[in-house]
């Protein structure tokens, strides 16, 4: 990083003559993003991933946060002070403030795969929820630089605040919020014109910004409290007393919780942000706390400190600390990786039963459809259909008989639930070993069906008379 005055300040933890910055805490793990970045070349890990930037050594710590051992120590630029996990998961994003470069790590792999350029100051990143473009906080510049991830451009440079130490950009991807430590602001950008709509002051130097899933907020960190930003009007809502200085906050996925680090007290902050109060306290081993981010599933946190070589695990329900990882030196900055969604699925089965009901001159068969959701999830709705073979006719009381096919529907259907259709087609008097074959199929169905194999059933009549009908 050009600037001795932020470099300075990132060493310290740190100097606590003016409030620590930010650590790039992810926003991603927040909810902040979505889709598949535009280098996307792998698949997010299998379970969710610690990434933790040291300082000092010029590394990144991969911690598997469901087994607690440490699966990669991946060599990146110098002085990384920032580390973001793209949208999907597939990449993260690693800003080398001495280096003036990002360097971009496959997940699968765990590898550095490529090398950005990234301005001349730069300090934190956040990439759009497209996954093409990353937005660079370039501290000394006062400025973001917008990064192309395709061709590795800078495509636009955005004057905002004095040394802009973290950026958010919105879920929907229409605004970035930078949080402008020396001007003790947040600046607001319309990323379509790339230009700054509106500048919300804060009471002291601004250090980080999270915002909530749905967008509607942002959390952004300054000396001794915490202001809750209205997005839609630009306004402070509150502002949560938080005595010692904080450092770096982020969102649970849910959005009802906000965790705050306090490097200084070394505490982690727990704000209800329901009723915008602190609910819980964790002391830190060691009394320093840097940066902070949850796992998706709300129910840990993992809490770097700088200047013990270490991250912590919080539990969030209990608020102690459950466990003490070693990082490189100087740990500054943690991103977790997101857990795929999975898919919802309803295994929609389909079985047909057909009954002869023999009569002199109304002879008959009688079929049963029974539709039977084996799930895991609800069936939202399903179409089945049963073409008739000429010159075969049907009825149905509920079920559509048109151009020679019948169609039934059902939803919605409850996991393990079943629902039946019928249509009856009439025998003729002298039908002369007529047979009457019918295969109903599941053509359509809400959620994915997962299993085709079961989508088809097929009955077979003969009929000689409308007296002597068989059917298997």
């Amino acid at each position: 990083m050009n600037s001795s005055t932020v470099t300075a300040r990132y060493r310290g933890g740190l100097l606590r003559g003016a409030a620590a910055p930010a650590m790039a805490v992810a926003l991603a793990a927040g909810g902040l993003s979505a889709g598949t970045a535009a280098t996307a070349v792998a698949a997010a890990p299998a379970n969710p991933t610690a990434y933790i930037a040291n300082y000092s050594a010029d590394t990144v710590t991969a911690i598997d946060t469901v087994t607690g051992t440490t699966v990669a120590t991946i060599p990146v630029g110098n002085a990384p002070t920032s580390v973001t996990v793209a949208p999907g998961g597939e990449q993260v994003y690693v800003v080398n403030s001495e280096a003036d470069s990002m360097s971009v790590i496959d997940t699968t792999t765990n590898t550095v795969t490529d090398t950005i350029p990234a301005g001349t100051s730069p300090y934190d990143v956040a990439v759009s929820p497209s996954g093409a473009e990353a937005y660079v906080a370039d501290a000394d510049a006062g400025s973001v630089r917008v990064v192309d991830l395709a061709t590795r451009a800078t495509v636009s440079t955005i004057g905002v605040g004095a040394s802009p130490l973290a950026v958010a950009i919105s879920p929907d991807g229409t605004r970035a919020y930078t949080a402008d430590y020396f001007d003790d602001t947040v600046s607001v950008i319309d990323t379509a014109t790339r230009t700054v709509t509106a500048t919300i002051p804060t009471s002291s130097e601004t250090s980080d910004i999270a915002l909530t899933p749905d967008g509607t907020r942002a959390y952004v960190t300054t000396v001794q409290e915490v202001f809750v930003l209205d997005l839609a009007t630009n306004t402070v809502l509150t502002q949560v007393p938080t005595p010692g200085t904080t450092d770096s906050v982020t969102l649970s996925t849910d959005g009802t919780r906000a965790y705050v680090s306090q490097g200084d007290v070394g505490f982690v902050r727990a704000i209800d942000t329901a009723t915008n109060t602190v609910v819980g306290n964790t002391t830190l081993p060691g009394g320093s706390g840097t940066a902070v981010d949850v796992t998706p599933d709300g129910a840990h946190l993992y809490v770097t400190s700088f200047g013990d070589d270490n991250v912590s695990v919080v539990d969030t329900a209990t608020n102690t600390v459950t466990a003490t990882h070693p990082t490189g030196a100087g740990p500054g900055a943690v991103a977790i990786t997101p857990v795929d969604a999975v898919p919802e699925e309803a295994d929609l089965a389909v079985q047909l039963d057909a009954t002869p009901v023999p009569n002199l001159i109304n002879g008959r068969i009688d079929y049963t459809l029974t539709l039977t959701n084996n799930g895991p999830n609800a069936l939202a709705a399903g179409t089945v259909e049963a073409p008739l073979p000429a010159p075969m006719t049907a009825t149905s009381p509920d079920c559509t008989v048109a151009a020679g096919k019948v169609t039934c529907t059902t939803g919605p259907l409850a996991p393990g639930a079943s629902t039946t259709r019928h249509f009856t087609a009439p025998v003729a008097a002298l039908s002369l070993g007529t047979t009457y074959t019918v295969t109903a199929t599941r053509t359509t169905s809400s959620p994915t069906d997962p299993n085709p194999a079961n989508d088809t059933a097929t009955r077979k009549c003969t009929a000689l008379t409308s007296l002597i009908i068989n059917c298997t």
